[in-house]
């Protein structure tokens, strides 16, 4: 017999891994093409949320009144 019977029952993890190798390869050619490295969370300080902070900010300090204030606040969304 040629040794074949245990080894025969390895058998099986070769197209396991061949597959297993297809579906990670799939899986990075597909977020690369998504735009690469997953985004961070924005940040609260963000650009986008900037004039808000100084929004923020002028009414804290009493440069505008509340009127003023949410005016612009929604000016900004």
């Amino acid at each position: 017999m040629m040794g074949g019977g245990w080894m025969m029952g390895w058998m099986w993890i070769w197209p396991v891994l061949i597959l297993a190798g297809l579906v990670l390869v799939g899986f990075v050619v597909v977020r690369l093409a998504q735009g690469g490295a997953p985004s961070a969370p924005a940040r609260s300080d963000s650009t986008g949320s900037a004039g808000r902070r100084i929004l923020d900010e002028r009414f804290a300090r009493g440069e505008i009144d509340e009127d003023e204030y949410r005016r612009r606040r929604d000016a900004l969304r």
